[in-house]
């Protein structure tokens, strides 16, 4: 991914964080030269020193089986992004896009059994913990999870490169800046409201 200076983010925290919140992304793999993809919600775990994305797919989808054959993975999440008009700024300029996007490089695994059951309880904590009717791994029923195991195929990445660019007008002077927010704000579409909230948070 290419990333001016400008956009560019190296702090490891952040990055976990982002990833954290914007967990549904595209897993892209090579099958005879011709790139694959599945959308797909990941987990972000740490092991010692080494950061893996974990997840599952159907086991009718064929990308798993391209895990030994490719070299390299890539799992790229993104956050909100908007149009920002060049008309939001104090002097002449062009029109641009804000976003935040995080790619992820390494080799992907296939899980043992009691590797992809960890990774689904921790899954089910996370999106199901704050909720009343909580549908956790131990309210499921042994036949249920069994059928449902059949199904799917766990894998893991271990991250060896990250790449994230976080482009939020970082590059305007601070007038033009938080008029690109307000603006943002009376957009009146979520995913500028979402934006002007980040670039608020700065």
């Amino acid at each position: 991914m290419y990333i001016p200076k400008y956009f560019k983010v190296t702090d490891i925290e952040k990055i976990r964080d982002f990833v954290q919140e914007n967990s549904f992304g595209t897993l892209v793999t090579t099958r005879k030269g011709r790139p694959i993809a599945t959308h797909l919600p990941f987990g972000f775990i740490q092991e010692g020193d080494d950061w893996y994305v974990t997840g599952h797919m159907a086991y009718g989808n064929p990308q798993w089986r391209t895990f030994d054959t490719c070299e390299e993975v890539l799992v790229m999440l993104q956050g909100p992004h908007a149009y920002v008009s060049s008309s939001w700024y104090s002097h002449e300029n062009v029109p641009t896009w804000n976003y935040q996007a995080v790619h992820l490089y390494g080799k992907a695994s296939i899980l043992t059994r009691d590797e992809l059951i960890e990774d689904l309880k921790r899954m089910l904590a996370k999106y199901e913990g704050h909720r009343g009717n909580q549908v956790l791994w131990d309210t499921l029923s042994l036949e249920l999870i069994e059928n449902e195991l059949k199904g799917i195929v766990g894998f893991k990445i271990k991250v060896d490169e990250i790449q994230a660019a976080y482009k939020l007008s970082q590059n305007r002077n601070e007038t033009d800046y938080n008029n690109i927010i307000d603006k943002l704000r009376k957009e009146g579409n979520p995913h500028s409201q979402q934006l002007a909230d980040v670039m608020d948070k700065k």
